[in-house]
């Protein structure tokens, strides 16, 4: 494992999994919403996005947390793990409301330099609200990446999924960064 996709519906754990790995392995950690974020909730535009993505998926050590399906033929290009963190619908929304919830009442900026936060509007009130969301496309998400996991469209990549924090747990212990290389040009071995 050296360029590595963590997908998962919002609120599956995704980004805490991507950082808990990225620190264990000495990788760099990127994650898609703070490359698609500007100040004030402004996307970025696809084209923006895509060149993003592909400097960083053409170094040749990283963890990338993040969906965003119309990114999947530059990072999938050149990824070679891809980690579905799949829990069930109540903890992964659970989850996402506790989440959400925690980031309105501490009122802290969601990605540096964004100014962006989450606020009670777009938490309850908006047709973009991320509980929204996720009620909308869990069972979507998990007949998608089923479907990607069988797909032969991507044979160079191993697919890891996990559905619940305990394999989640027995995933990361079992992950050690290769005993021969030094931390800056680590590989890993599972």
């Amino acid at each position: 494992m050296e360029r590595i996709n963590v997908i998962g519906t919002s609120g599956s754990g995704k980004s805490t999994l991507s950082k808990q790995l990225a620190a264990q392995l000495g990788y760099p950690y990127h994650e898609i919403d703070a490359l698609f974020w500007k100040p004030n909730w402004t996307q970025t535009p696809d084209s923006e996005l895509l060149d993003k993505i592909a400097d960083i998926t053409h170094q040749p050590y990283w963890v990338l947390d993040g969906n965003y399906s119309r990114t999947e033929p530059v990072k999938w290009q050149h990824v070679d793990t891809i980690i579905w963190v799949d829990y069930s619908f109540p903890r992964t929304f659970y989850q996402a409301l506790k989440r959400a919830l925690s980031r309105w009442l501490s009122g802290k900026e969601l990605w540096p330099g964004t100014g962006n936060k989450e606020t009670l509007g777009n938490l309850l009130l908006s047709k973009d609200s991320i509980l929204l969301w996720t009620l909308r496309n869990y069972a979507k998400n998990r007949r998608r990446y089923s479907a990607l996991m069988q797909s032969p469209d991507y044979p160079h990549i191993r697919f890891v999924r996990l559905r619940s924090p305990a394999e989640t747990q027995a995933f990361l212990n079992a992950v050690q960064p290769d005993q021969h290389a030094d931390n800056k040009d680590a590989s890993c071995s599972l």
